[in-house]
């Protein structure tokens, strides 16, 4: 009779054992592949999250000629990087207003001062041949003496009268001067107050024509004085005209400052005035 041996089975892992052996592989697992995540970031990091455009870090990530600016791609940085005839606004470059190269690019009358078409204050702003005249440019009046009347003189391109004639016949009210700031030609209300004062007396005699005498202070070019004095006459005619006066009746004479007399402040605010004188 066969012994009875006892039946050995196969050692079975202690479900404690199995939990930590496979608590132990998920680990393993899951740390390898943070590793991978963190490796796969990285990477995405340095080469696959540039900005995108027109956003930048550098002038190499915006297009050929564009610069980058705070962060954001542009045209130009300052005007020296737009071609001549274009300045930086705003980050692009755009068309100057009134540029110009020469004053054969402006319009009429306009003279080209710093490539920009402007009015011009002295001869010297003008195209060759030219003289500045109430701010524009425009052909000489005179080129010798025989080209201007008899009661005239040529000065500089222009028919000057060297006195003003005053009429044999008394005037029946005396008109005021009028007065301006350094370098202005505009009205103040001094000076319009004085011309209100002035039509009144012009209206006693209708018939009687007025020389406006611009003047102005020694401080300028002899250019750029007679232009201003001119500019001061108009602005003295214009307004009688708006007050009623006839056009016909106020003749503009430009002096400069061939009469000026003062010397200091003081002298020079007398000098730069427009008298009404009698015809």
């Amino acid at each position: 009779m066969t012994p009875l041996v006892p039946e050995i089975l196969p050692e079975s892992k202690p479900p404690l054992a199995a939990s930590v052996v496979a608590s132990f592989a998920n680990g393993a697992l899951d740390t390898c592949a943070v590793a991978l995540a963190v490796v796969l970031f990285g990477l995405l990091a340095v080469g696959g999250c540039s900005p995108k455009y027109p956003a930048c870090d550098t002038d190499k990530q915006c297009q050929p000629n564009e610069f980058c600016v705070s962060h954001k791609c542009q045209q130009c940085r300052s005007s020296s990087d737009c071609k001549e005839g274009l300045e930086c606004k705003e980050g692009k470059c755009s068309v100057i207003a009134g540029f110009c190269k020469d004053s054969s690019s402006c319009p009429e009358g306009q003279a080209c001062i710093n490539s920009h078409c402007q009015s011009c204050v002295s001869d010297t702003e003008c195209p060759s041949g030219l003289i500045c005249v109430a701010g524009r440019c425009g052909p000489a009046q005179c080129k010798t003496e025989d080209e201007c009347p008899q009661d005239k003189d040529c000065i500089k391109g222009r028919c000057i009268a060297p006195e003003v004639r005053q009429s044999t016949v008394g005037p029946p009210c005396p008109l005021s001067p009028i007065y301006f700031g350094f370098n202005e030609s505009g009205l103040s209300p001094e000076a319009t107050t004085a011309l209100a004062t002035d039509l009144e007396c012009l209206k006693k005699a209708p018939d009687r024509s007025v020389s406006l005498v611009g003047r102005a202070d020694p401080r300028g070019t002899e250019e750029y004085n007679l232009a201003l004095s001119d500019k001061r006459g108009q602005s003295a005619k214009d307004h009688l005209k708006r007050l009623g006066v006839d056009a016909n009746r106020l003749r503009i004479l430009p002096r400069g400052a061939l009469d000026a007399r003062g010397s200091d402040e003081a002298g020079w605010a007398k000098d730069r005035r427009v008298d009404l004188e009698w015809q």
